[in-house]
């Protein structure tokens, strides 16, 4: 199934919580209401059409620039069945970013997640475990955000 045709199956199911699309960039991806990622992950995986049985990755994107400013969280696909990949991107706010876990649609999410949260500060909601994996705990800040002051390293304890 090629992008396009992945694009109009994820519309025909979720209409306009499915909010952009580019599908000629070099990873094709459709922007997804936050609140509707958790719904959409588990269609993308349980409809046997798109079968997205793997999570590749969840990368999340820091644009302290962009009006306005935003998180955003990125979700890799691979359907092993089809050997097909596409992405769904999430847009959050950068005060206080939260979006609903996909841990129960993919485990492999659970670390994922928890990157995200210690290295940019995004909460996802109803995971399990959100605690910190390479951090300590009282280390301040997250040092994958564009605005994190590099310099502090001398400072804080890693």
């Amino acid at each position: 199934m090629d992008a396009k045709a992945i694009h109009e199956k994820l519309v025909a199911a979720f209409g306009e919580r499915v909010t952009g699309v580019n599908l000629e960039a070099a990873s094709p991806f459709a922007v997804v209401a936050t609140e509707a990622i958790a719904e959409v992950a588990a269609f993308c995986k349980a409809e046997k059409d798109l079968a997205f049985d793997n999570l590749m990755n969840l990368s999340a994107v820091d644009y302290p620039k962009e009006t306005p400013p935003r998180m955003e969280v990125v979700y890799h696909l691979l359907s092993y069945t089809h050997g097909h990949t596409f992405a769904l991107k999430v847009h959050l706010p950068r005060e206080d970013p939260r979006a609903p876990t996909v841990e129960g649609v993919w485990g492999v999410a659970n670390w994922h997640e928890r990157e995200a949260r210690e290295i940019f500060g995004i909460t996802f909601d109803g995971h399990p475990h959100l605690v910190n994996l390479y951090l300590p705990g009282e280390f301040e800040g997250f040092p994958l955000r564009k605005t994190f002051a590099l310099l502090a390293r001398h400072v804080k304890p890693w």
